[in-house]
């Protein structure tokens, strides 16, 4: 059993605030949550960062604690109903969990039955490995291995190539099938407003945006708002 809610962005053009766009699909997921841990390792200074995300939630209507303020990390893990990943820079993220030694702990208790909310970084480590980041590997991380939630690579943040655009640089598609000639591996470029919920072995496309899925044959497919994507897991 897994519970899983996968956010592209924190923030979208138009929405004046962090979670603004999606605000009802989050707590609607949150539900009755009493203890959510907060995973702010990709961010540099994670006691800004949590200053942030305490502000929001208690907008929300919910307290959030952070894993880098505990003294026994695993036991937060273990006492958390929900696990909230953030965004920030995906080497940086995967890197700590490594360090902290909580990544296995983590897998195993959303595994489990725990709700896992992911934001970009914290979405792109649901896949198998963070080799379809967008970020710069500022730190080494011991593997890129991440936590395997889904069977499917994430691209957050995806954006499509631009018709008039005078760029002449790879585009993130291109990006995306230099990956695939290596790794036979369906990814899901989400769009930033793009949400996804799984519950067991079912997948919905939900928030305000769309995304592509990048098929190792080539094939590309659009989906839409309110499309399930169940075949992807």
């Amino acid at each position: 059993m897994k519970d899983l809610l996968l956010l592209s962005s924190s923030r979208v053009y138009g929405y004046d605030g962090f979670l603004k766009y999606c605000e009802e699909q989050v707590k609607a997921f949150l539900s009755n949550a009493q203890n959510i841990l907060f995973v702010p390792y990709a961010i540099y200074d994670m006691d800004f960062y949590t200053g942030i995300y305490d502000e929001v939630f208690q907008r929300l209507g919910y307290k959030i604690k952070s894993i880098h303020r505990e003294s026994d990390r695993q036991q937060a893990i273990k006492d958390a109903d929900v696990i909230f990943v953030g965004g920030g820079n995906t080497f940086l993220l995967l890197n700590r969990l490594y360090e902290a030694n909580v990544l296995p702990s983590i897998k195993e208790r959303v595994m489990s039955g725990r709700k896992y909310l992911g934001i970009s970084a914290g979405s792109n480590i649901a896949s198998p490995t963070i080799c379809t980041t967008n970020d710069m590997p500022i730190v080494y991380p011991p593997s890129f291995t991440s936590l395997s939630l889904v069977p499917f690579q994430i691209n957050p943040h995806y954006v499509d190539p631009e018709a008039n655009s005078t760029h002449k640089g790879e585009t993130r598609a291109d990006r995306i099938k230099g990956y695939q000639e290596l790794n036979k591996v369906p990814v899901l470029g989400m769009r930033e407003g793009a949400i996804l919920h799984i519950e067991d072995d079912q997948c919905q496309l939900l928030g305000i945006a769309g995304a592509k899925l990048f098929s190792p044959d080539g094939k590309i497919t659009d989906f839409e708002i309110n499309q399930d994507l169940s075949s992807l897991l």
